[in-house]
């Protein structure tokens, strides 16, 4: 039976939403590995729009679902009709947008909220102990939601980002680029991706890791 992992998406670009390069390297490897992703994103608004030209923010406003939509090539469900029951894994891109649309974590910190309907599925995900890869930023999300459970993540090994996750209640593992961390008793993978770079084909070793486990990880 084909093996279906969620691709939670927030938006289309590295300063406000999805970063793209490595939603691009999780979608190519998932079908590599003879996996079907399932793209997702709530329908909201985003924090805010950046221009990536200059990075300066631009007075107007986009969806979050519209804008993912783009790296989706427009096959994406929101997020609120999907339940862990639909997926055997879920894998979240980093990108500004899952610290800025997924949780607030990039404005506020260890006293960040996520976005009530991530939280649902990162818990649904949880509770069914099915597996789940954090790339880049977004560890710092499911910890959030999952605080409860203790996760242990890396983000790479950038001192405030790993003392905010230790505050809000996770575990903080310090990782190159191309290695992968794996919570065994919380069946979650991540890896640091662009949180420390230098370019994309660092960025993709550690990611392809990431999703190959997450994928040999499916019950």
């Amino acid at each position: 039976m084909e093996k279906r992992v969620g691709v939670l998406l927030s938006g289309c670009g590295v300063f406000d939403g999805t970063e793209i390069h490595e939603a691009v390297i999780t979608l190519l490897t998932l079908d590599r590995a003879g996996a079907k992703s399932v793209c997702m994103a709530p329908d909201m608004d985003q924090f805010h729009v950046v221009n990536h030209l200059n990075r300066e923010e631009e007075k107007e406003r986009r969806n979050v679902l519209v804008e993912s939509a783009r790296i989706a090539r427009g096959d994406i469900r929101n997020i609120k009709d999907v339940r862990a029951s639909d997926l055997d894994a879920l894998i979240i891109p980093g990108g500004y947008g899952a610290a800025k649309n997924l949780s607030n974590f990039a404005i506020k910190g260890p006293d960040a909220k996520v976005h009530p309907e991530v939280k649902r599925l990162l818990t649904e995900m949880a509770k069914a102990k099915k597996p789940i890869g954090a790339i880049c930023i977004s560890p710092a999300t499911v910890t959030k939601a999952l605080a409860e459970r203790r996760p242990e993540v890396t983000i790479g090994d950038d001192p405030g980002t790993a003392a905010a996750i230790e505050t809000m209640g996770g575990v903080h593992r310090a990782c190159r680029v191309d290695q992968i961390h794996i919570d065994k008793a919380n069946r979650l993978v991540s890896t640091p991706a662009y949180m420390l770079g230098p370019g994309i084909k660092e960025v993709a070793e550690g990611i392809e890791k990431l999703v190959n486990q997450v994928v040999a990880m499916i019950l």
